[in-house]
């Protein structure tokens, strides 16, 4: 089968995109709402841009009611915010924190989450993800017609939990990713874990 997506709605190619780009990472992202509540979502247009400035970014749609997500709000009006890579085991804990509530209620405390503070950050991280990112907004893009909003942030201090760093040569970390154990997203209502780990030479 070949797809000529310029004939595709925009929800077509979104449908096509998310079911055959797989696996994504998710960006559990906490950020505060105005009324110092915190606001918590999952992203999965997410990933790496680059190391030097440290940046990372994720993507934002809308609200149904065509209004911005309360994720950019936050973001746009205090710069700061948290990346989490959730694990498998926090599986029901994400799906939940996607749901539309209304501006400046919270996801952590609606889902009975715990908050422990993140050192060098004005922000705390969520108890129980194995990876967590301080983030200052680098810049935020719209793009296309939505508009949706690709918002990138700097590292500017990493959590990484103890029980997933391996004991390394060279004194360089190493992460073992079946510790880590990330959850990561598929089409649909599809989830997925780690299976095979498959390692190889990089050529010269």
């Amino acid at each position: 089968m070949e797809i000529d997506f310029t004939d595709l709605s925009p929800d077509k190619i979104y449908r096509t995109v998310i079911q055959s780009l797989v696996p994504r990472p998710i960006a559990w992202v906490l950020t505060e709402n105005k009324n110092q509540s915190f606001n918590l979502a999952p992203f999965s247009y997410f990933n790496a841009v680059s190391s030097d400035p440290p940046v990372l970014m994720f993507s934002v749609g809308k609200k149904p009611d065509g209004s911005f997500k309360d994720t950019r709000v936050n973001i746009e009006a205090r710069s700061r915010f948290v990346i989490h890579i959730p694990s498998v085991a926090q599986i029901d804990a994400v799906n939940a924190s996607s749901a539309t509530l209304d501006n400046e209620v919270s996801e952590v405390s609606q889902i009975g989450l715990t908050t422990v503070p993140f050192q060098g950050s004005t922000l705390p991280r969520i108890q129980g993800c194995p990876v967590a990112y301080a983030c200052e907004l680098f810049d935020i893009m719209e793009i296309g017609k939505t508009p949706m909003s690709m918002i990138l942030g700097e590292i500017k201090r990493a959590y990484i939990d103890d029980e997933i760093i391996a004991s390394a040569p060279n004194q360089k970390l190493l992460i073992d990713a079946k510790k880590m154990n990330p959850l990561g997203r598929l089409g649909g209502l599809d989830f997925v874990s780690l299976g095979d780990i498959h390692s190889r030479e990089r050529p010269a």
